[in-house]
């Protein structure tokens, strides 16, 4: 049925055809670039979301005729290049998408491109190397190795060095590594048991992820520390590897389907038990809940753990809804100034963080709903660093304007990347802490 013009109906997303042949070949992918392109440039409502709008449009102007289907092909690469998908332009923007009979999916064509340069040899080492985030996750949890690395990540002689060797932008905020990992330091849960007739599931099996087991591991323990408080048994999945999306963000599908082989035997064990899957990194949760399932529609282990993943919010604003969540918060949080990160917006749950922070006596939330900029390794990125800070800009002023005791991200990459905008746009300095850490503060644990 044709998406008709003011229709309600859900955008719906069709499943990747990424293992056919036709999926990869050249004149196919130029021939649907320049349809789609064709359709944006003539409705130019994406132009504000990323670089991949203006430097098509750019394109487009350039032209005698000022049409797409006269842009040269090569330079077809320099919109690809812009796109780091993070699917807003899909689930918000574009009054075009499926089931509209126009059919455009803007973010999954760009994948589909950034796929076949994958397949032809044309991404390079940086990008690989950025995107192996399991084998980067190694510098963790060594002190030795830990020190080194951190030090060398803040010493101005080596990040040059590392500018001109792998294209990381000198400039760029990079993460530490833990000294410890989080799935080595967590603790264990308390023995509770489940109550009966529980509509959200009550039991959790934690999913660490990359960033919180490598990076940020404290992020973990205050979710944790939560679940403990709310007397939610937990438990760590028994083994993990990365999830795929920074693989998925470079066009490495054959990458994310060797993810999803490790990971998908673990987590459907879980899912069918009855537990609730939560990560707290919104990309590997729109991993699991969205991406996986349209590369692999007919795996039923991608459909049950899809069906059982959580962001940590979502699973707590559904807990308050069942009357199970305790509101004993006995430290006010101040004003807070909150960005919803683009990995969350398009899961379609609402603005469960903010919600959960209403819950909060003497707490002022507001909350910035655009993107930051950051977007996975894009941001850090020499040819795009600058970019993707000209991208934050309005984020960073808009979070500073109602002078917060906090600035805080599910996304805490974004954050961090938010902290540097404030420094760099000279706004005062906030103290930057993830809303599990504000949550696990919020009830004075």
């Amino acid at each position: 049925m044709p998406h008709k013009e003011g229709s309600l109906e859900a955008p719906t997303r069709h499943a990747l055809d990424w293992k056919s042949d036709a999926f990869y070949d050249p004149e196919a992918i130029d021939q649907e670039l320049t349809r789609v392109f064709d359709i944006c440039a003539g409705c130019r409502r994406c132009v504000s979301l990323c670089g991949a709008f203006p430097t098509l449009f750019d394109l487009v102007d350039e032209t005698d005729t000022g049409e797409a289907h006269d842009v040269d092909k090569a330079k077809f690469g320099a919109v690809v290049d812009q796109c780091y998908l993070c699917d807003l332009c899909y689930m918000t923007k574009c009054p075009y998408v499926p089931p509209h009979q126009w059919n455009v999916d803007f973010p999954h064509l760009m994948l589909r491109a950034k796929a076949a340069a994958y397949k032809r040899g044309e991404v390079g080492l940086r990008d690989k190397f950025l995107s192996n985030t399991d084998a980067l996750g190694t510098f963790a949890g060594i002190p030795i190795v830990t020190q080194t690395v951190n030090a060398v990540n803040h010493t101005g002689a080596a990040r040059e060095l590392m500018e001109k060797a792998l294209g990381v932008d000198k400039d760029a905020w990079l993460p530490d590594f833990a000294a410890r990992k989080f799935r080595s330091a967590a603790k264990k849960s308390p023995q509770v048991q489940t109550k009966d007739g529980e509509r959200t599931p009550g039991k959790v099996a934690i999913y660490a992820t990359c960033y919180v087991n490598f990076n940020e591991p404290g992020i973990g323990h205050d979710l944790l520390a939560v679940l403990a408080h709310n007397d939610i048994p937990y438990e760590l999945v028994a083994s993990e590897a990365c999830c795929g999306m920074p693989l998925l963000e470079q066009g490495n599908l054959e990458g994310v389907a060797a993810k999803k082989e490790k990971n998908m035997p673990v987590l459907a064990r879980y899912a069918r038990d009855g537990y609730a899957i939560i990560g707290a990194i919104p990309s590997c949760v729109l991993m699991y809940k969205h991406e996986l399932p349209l590369m692999f529609p007919d795996d039923a282990d991608v459909r049950a753990v899809s069906e059982a993943f959580w962001d940590p919010f979502e699973y707590f604003v559904s807990r308050h809804r069942d009357g199970l969540l305790k509101t004993d918060f006995n430290t006010p949080l101040g004003k807070v100034s909150y960005h919803v990160p683009c990995h969350a917006r398009v899961q379609n749950i609402g603005r469960k963080t903010s919600e959960t922070f209403a819950l909060v006596p003497d707490t002022q939330v507001t909350v910035v709903e655009r993107c930051s900029g950051h977007a996975g390794t894009f941001g850090v990125k020499k040819e795009f660093h600058a970019m993707a800070m000209k991208i934050g800009t309005p984020v960073f002023k808009a979070m500073a304007q109602p002078q917060p005791d906090y600035i805080s991200s599910d996304c805490q990459l974004a954050g961090h990347h938010i902290e540097q905008g404030f420094d760099a746009n000279s706004l005062p300095k906030t103290q930057l802490a993830h809303p599990l850490t504000l949550l696990r503060k919020a009830y004075g644990l």
